[in-house]
């Protein structure tokens, strides 16, 4: 890190274990050089880059929060629940993203079954070969397409196969929204709703209900009227607010970590609510 004081938190990363292009160790130095601390790795479904992140994070003086983003699904809404100071290395934990691990498999062997009744015959191996280490997403299939020269861009991939409503588009099994909150709560995490929007909020209440402690206000996504709106519920609510720049190393084209940040006070405000959930931890 750099000697003056960090500008602000990024609490929403991913690495090469999802589907970022950085590894753990790399999402963990761009914090360091852009003075971005503390952050969080919130790879999808995933927490095998967290070991690797903390070890760098202690070397290079960076606080490395762990976390998750689960993706779940709520009256036929696709949903994404953050989870922050989590128990990551908890067994029963680590079951559920095992069983997560392989309905992406199956989806993607669906993608696969569609895209070559479309005439494109897009192999496993070659998805594989592009995901790594990384939990298999659409993400990966676009890269792959891009990479046999099926589509002109990764945008292109989703705007002709892979977005809903496309012909190669499977719908995501797995959780439920209300059981990935279930899930992180478990692992003494603390749960937030990721990136939702002003048309995300339909569903507020019933996730409240279900132990949602948070909303992602601070978003590439969100405009300032969106911000207005989420920071207005979450007041309302007595909800956390949390944000960060959803970096996925170079897979937008250019490094995003830290560009959108969330200012310390509401990183202490998560720290004790986690810290509330199980005093003898050590955040």
């Amino acid at each position: 890190m750099n000697a003056s004081s960090p500008t602000g938190a990024d609490l929403h990363l991913h690495s090469s274990y999802s589907d970022g292009t950085f590894t753990p160790r790399e999402v963990v130095a761009q914090a360091a050089c852009r003075n971005v601390c503390p952050i969080a790795l919130t790879d999808h479904d995933t927490v095998a880059g967290i070991p690797e992140a903390l070890q760098a994070g202690a070397e290079m003086s960076v606080e490395v929060i762990p976390g998750v983003e689960l993706s779940a699904h709520e009256d036929s809404q696709e949903i994404h629940i953050l989870g922050y100071f989590i128990r990551w290395e908890d067994t029963t934990f680590q079951g559920t993203l095992d069983t997560l691990e392989g309905t992406r498999r199956d989806r993607l062997q669906e993608i696969l079954r569609r895209l070559h009744r479309l005439g494109v015959p897009l192999t496993l191996t070659e998805v594989f070969q592009i995901a790594g280490k990384g939990t298999v997403g659409r993400l990966h299939v676009a890269r792959a397409l891009l990479a046999r020269g099926s589509v002109r861009s990764r945008q292109e991939a989703f705007d002709r196969f892979l977005a809903q409503g496309r012909p190669a588009y499977v719908n995501r099994m797995g959780l439920t929204a209300r059981q990935a909150i279930a899930v992180i709560r478990q692992a003494e995490g603390v749960a937030v709703l990721a990136h939702p929007g002003r048309s995300g909020l339909a569903l507020l209440t019933s996730l409240i209900e279900a132990g949602l402690q948070g909303i992602e206000v601070f978003h590439p996504s969100h405009d300032v009227e969106d911000i207005f709106t989420l920071t207005r519920a979450a007041t309302e609510h007595n909800l956390l607010i949390t944000g960060g720049s959803d970096c996925h190393g170079l897979a937008q084209g250019d490094v995003r970590l830290g560009q959108t940040q969330l200012p310390l006070a509401y990183v202490e405000r998560l720290r004790q609510a986690a810290t509330a959930q199980n005093p003898t931890r050590n955040t």
